[in-house]
């Protein structure tokens, strides 16, 4: 996906800025909102389907009615302002949450149309079907190879063949066998920042998960590993099915097929990430990535 190409407001520019502003407040001012959905997800196969999710830490109230469908083999971009509820919304899909005892959730999600939040879901199995990938890379203080097998270990894997097999073919899949492959023994600690990255990546696809969380992975990398990480999220796309929150708005032009624009915990318009950047349908979307405010 090349850089995004923004088309101007046009003659009707202060008017568009108008109606954006009244729509911002409106939603500050805790009004309800329908998001703006093109209607091009509806042609894809769904892996993940949020359906009027809300959520709460004590009383504040951080998403509201948040609708979305996820595309299998898709890269999908969460954007909008800082504290707009994107890493909220991520962590709500592998359940991390849970571990805030002030947490409540409503609505539900829906992975391969088996409910995320019903109850008796087994939690640590759910986790499971995930892989996810932080904003700092977070190795653990291992050898390379136990990082990446660790998913196959904690399910009782001991074949080493097996082992051997997923560790090459993950390394692989992360862009990082051919840097690595002569050291798997080394402490990951001794890697890189980028190359510990790719290396959570690795792990994270180990055990072929239905779906890739990432939370900003490039904000800790300098440009050269985040060009690295970009690569590799356009390698991975087709075989796995990624959700990503980003802050760099050319980022997720570059890496995303569709874009959901979050404000205050709301999703104001989703769509193919070529629409969201240069033919939005909202004022306010334009004026987010036109850089009129954010």
């Amino acid at each position: 996906m090349s850089d995004p190409i923004v088309v101007p407001a046009g003659p009707r520019g202060d008017t568009v800025h108008e109606e954006a502003t009244s729509r911002l407040a409106r939603i500050a001012a805790g009004q309800a909102v329908t998001t703006e959905t093109h209607p091009a997800i509806d042609a894809e196969p769904i892996v993940l389907e949020i359906r009027g999710f809300r959520l709460h830490y004590g009383p504040k109230q951080a998403l509201f009615d948040v609708s979305l469908k996820i595309a299998r083999g898709k890269v999908t971009a969460l954007i909008g302002p800082s504290g707009c509820g994107k890493s909220t919304l991520l962590r709500s899909v592998n359940r991390i949450n849970d571990l805030l005892s002030t947490v409540s959730v409503g609505g539900d999600m829906l992975l391969n149309g088996e409910s995320i939040y019903a109850p008796g879901v087994d939690v640590i199995e759910l986790r499971k079907r995930m892989g996810m990938v932080f904003q700092k890379p977070n190795p653990f203080p291992m050898s390379i190879y136990e990082n990446v097998v660790y998913p196959l270990r904690i399910d009782g894997e001991t074949d080493r063949r097996v082992l051997d097999e997923v560790c090459e073919r993950s390394l692989r899949g992360a862009a990082l066998w051919d840097e690595v492959k002569d050291r798997l023994q080394d402490n990951a600690l001794s890697l890189s920042g980028g190359q510990q990255q790719r290396l959570c990546i690795a792990r994270a696809i180990a055990a072929e998960p239905e779906l890739l969380l990432m939370d900003e992975p490039c904000s800790a990398l300098d440009p050269i590993a985040t060009t690295k990480i970009e690569n590799l999220i356009e390698q991975l796309k087709g075989e796995y099915t990624i959700l990503i929150v980003t802050h760099n708005m050319q980022q997720a032009a570059r890496t995303s097929d569709y874009t959901a624009f979050m404000y205050l915990g709301r999703v104001l318009e989703y769509g193919p990430t070529e629409a969201i950047f240069q033919r939005p349908r909202l004022p306010e979307t334009l004026d987010y990535v036109t850089g009129r405010f954010g």
